[in-house]
């Protein structure tokens, strides 16, 4: 059928609905004045119950999926939020009058049923319905060939129709609600506090990245839509906090792909007399439980790969990882112009403004080693250019004590050994405004304030940032993160 004719194709089913609903109304029927319905009991209720519940009268609520008329006598097939339930319909039990109206309803309908509990012949756990009430009318049809549906544009868009007619998707959205109440049971269990900082900021700052700007009317000032938690969570450590977390939204106005979305889902954490070694062993723990709680073992597939989660996972400095993979030593390269020529010779392109030793270490881990990665591993120890809220290490201060958790070839987390030194943070942020001025339109702000909370004394803090929607993705074998998102960010359509 051609897109012309299945438009004409759904004006007409469209119609139908709505003079259905409009006899429903003028018969003093109209669905949607009805306004409670007193259910008793869900579909998974009565199908785990059914030895206690045979032959007791229950109430169920939710949307009409199948139907199925065999004369006098029809079954149906009902959805809630836990499941489908089999009704047996009769004219017997509703009526002439009553079943005449149910054979009118249309799939998608939403429906009460009271009856009672009873197995048919052929063993199916099914309510023997004795009313039906139409609590809304459906006047849309459902799509018949959704299940499996290559247009996943359309899923994205519509996600209320993909949470109806595929249930995998609503046990994805089950799953990442039992991850982040997991997430957060770790660290209350560890005595942190959850609280909640703002969204709108005069500076934009905490991560590398390019912010969404809006303005304030009242004030007449330009805001930023925070692109991480950071600077205010250590604001509290100042404060007197020894254990502060956030799960919230993230703003980015960057590139949408398979694992980025302009608005995302993060947990920060931060905790007193810590570091970044004490970060690995939490994060181990989260990944762990997390993947108990909603896998039941932590040797899990992701996208085809086998990827054991538990146990200790692999700890490698950056320079020694880049070592390992191609025989590399940045050890034995001292200078900015060696970094600079070795990048050359290997066709690796730098930035402009960003020709140092420490940012071609990290484009070299980025060519060669990241992709390797599948089994979890700590990449610890980075270099100063790329980490300005990191402490140095006391071994080369070119270094930070920081460490990124990758598996599968992916990050998901990003931890340091916070700065706590005013002055050394202060020129941090001088360096991060030359890059401004030098084009980097995703380095950071001067933070006067956050220079002055330091200077009220921060102790040593260790802390880290793990996407919620990656980890998510790893534990619900999603290919794109649009899939862990209810309602992903889309272009529109016009």
């Amino acid at each position: 059928m051609d897109e012309e004719n299945q438009e004409l194709d759904m004006n007409h089913l469209l119609k139908i609905r709505k003079e259905k609903l409009e006899e429903l109304q003028n018969q003093g029927k109209d669905p949607f004045a009805i306004t409670k319905f007193n259910k008793t009991h869900s579909s998974q209720e009565i199908k785990d119950n059914y030895e206690a519940l045979e032959q007791k009268g229950v109430t169920i609520a939710g949307r009409l999926m199948a139907k199925r008329i065999m004369g006098k006598a029809s079954f149906c097939h009902i959805q809630d939020a836990q499941g489908k339930i089999q009704c047996y319909v009769s004219t017997n039990d509703l009526g002439e009058e009553n079943y005449k109206e149910f054979k009118t309803y249309d799939i998608g309908d939403i429906v009460g049923i009271t009856g009672f509990v009873f197995k048919t012949r052929t063993e199916e756990i099914s309510v023997h319905a004795k009313e039906i009430t139409l609590l809304a009318k459906s006047l849309r049809p459902l799509p018949e060939k959704f299940h499996g549906l290559k247009d996943t544009d359309l899923r994205y868009r519509q996600r209320y129709v993909d949470l109806i007619v595929n249930p995998e998707v609503k046990e994805t959205f089950i799953k990442r609600t039992q991850i982040i109440n997991e997430v957060r049971n770790i660290l209350n269990e560890k005595g942190y506090l959850e609280v909640e900082t703002p969204i709108l900021n005069t500076i934009s700052g905490g991560a590398t990245a390019r912010p969404f700007i809006t303005h304030h009317n009242t004030l007449d000032i330009d805001m930023y839509l925070r692109i991480a938690t950071e600077l205010n969570l250590k604001r509290l450590i100042v404060g007197g906090f020894d254990k502060v977390y956030e799960i919230g939204r993230i703003f980015r106005n960057e590139g949408m792909d398979t694992r980025h979305n302009p608005e995302f889902t993060t947990i920060e954490f931060y905790a007193a007399y810590e570091n970044y070694n004490d970060m690995m062993d939490i994060t181990e723990e989260i990944f762990q439980r997390c993947a108990m709680k909603v896998c039941g073992t932590t040797k899990i597939i992701y996208q085809g790969t086998e990827i054991e989660l538990g146990g200790k996972w692999k700890r490698i400095s950056m320079i020694d990882s880049i070592k390992e993979v191609i025989g590399i030593d940045f050890n034995t390269i001292e200078t900015d112009e060696e970094a600079v020529a070795l990048a050359k010779e290997k066709n690796i392109e730098i930035p402009k403004g960003k020709e140092t030793r420490g940012n071609v270490i990290s484009l070299f881990f980025e060519e060669y080693v990241e992709k390797t990665l599948v089994q979890p591993t700590f990449i610890y120890d980075y270099p100063i250019e790329i980490s300005p809220l990191a402490k140095k290490c006391d071994y080369d201060p070119r270094l930070t004590q920081r460490f990124e958790a990758f598996v599968g070839g992916r990050e998901y987390g990003n931890a340091f050994s916070e700065l706590n030194d005013p002055i050394d943070q202060y020129e941090r942020f001088k360096e991060e405004i030359r890059a401004r001025e030098n084009g980097d339109d995703e380095a950071g702000m001067m933070d006067e304030d956050f220079i002055n909370a330091l200077e009220y004394g921060l102790p040593p803090t260790g802390g880290e940032g793990i996407g919620i929607d990656r980890l998510v993705m790893l534990l619900t074998d999603a290919a794109s993160i649009r899939d862990v998102l209810l309602f992903p960010t889309m272009k529109p359509l016009n």
